[in-house]
Order: structure tokens, then sequence, then C-alpha cells
């Protein structure tokens, strides 16, 4: 998988651009609900650029052959697999916060501060 970093860039930026229009909306949004959500997802988005250093540092060290190398890939994998999980709760927890203030929205009851 090639790393484009100019994609990326633009893609964050859209994100942002669409995030702001939204924490601006007229029908009463909460501009901290908003925040809280692009807090999650630089959350996930710091785990996931871990994960692809660690990837990295794995095929690095299998491709050297070296076993010192290779046993260290032990503990890489390691920590990619508990950093897989960690996503899987972030975006679980960012589903359930999602959904409970929509919902609210959705009942005439609107977004409300610190959800």
């Amino acid at each position: 998988m090639e790393n484009n970093p100019t994609n990326k860039g633009n893609t964050n930026k859209k994100l942002k651009h669409q995030a702001n229009q939204d924490s601006q909306g007229a029908n009463g949004d909460n501009p901290e609900i908003w925040a809280t959500f692009d807090q999650s997802f630089k959350q996930v988005q710091s785990v996931l650029d871990r994960n692809r250093a660690l990837i990295q540092q794995v095929n690095d060290n299998h491709q050297s052959r070296i076993h010192d190398n290779m046993v260290k890939n032990v503990a890489l994998i390691q920590e990619l697999n508990g950093n897989i999980s960690k996503v899987v709760l972030l975006y679980s927890d960012f589903s359930s916060n999602f959904s409970t203030v929509f919902n609210r929205h959705d009942d005439g009851e609107g977004p409300k501060n610190g959800d």
C-alpha cells in the first residue's frame, strides 16, 4: 500500500471543512459535540499512524532475516493487535455517542452540552 501524504492532507482538509460547516449549522447544533467527534477521529488517526509505522518496522525486520529482529517482531505484532482493539473500541464509542446525539435531535430534544 502506497503512502500518499498529499491525498491524506486533502481528505483531512475536506473533513475539517465539513465539520466546520456542520458546527455552524442553523439548527442549534452544538460545536462542542463536533469538537468531541473531531477529537475521537484524531485519536483513531493517531493509533492508525502508529500501526503504519509498526507494520513498516515488522516488514523491515522480516526482510532483514536477522534473528534478533525477528524476535522483536513478536512484541511489535502484539502491539499492533492491541492497537487494533483500541481502534475498535474508539469507533464503538464514537458510534454510540453519535447515535445518542442524533437520536436526541430526532426526538426534538436537540444536542445537549456535554454529549
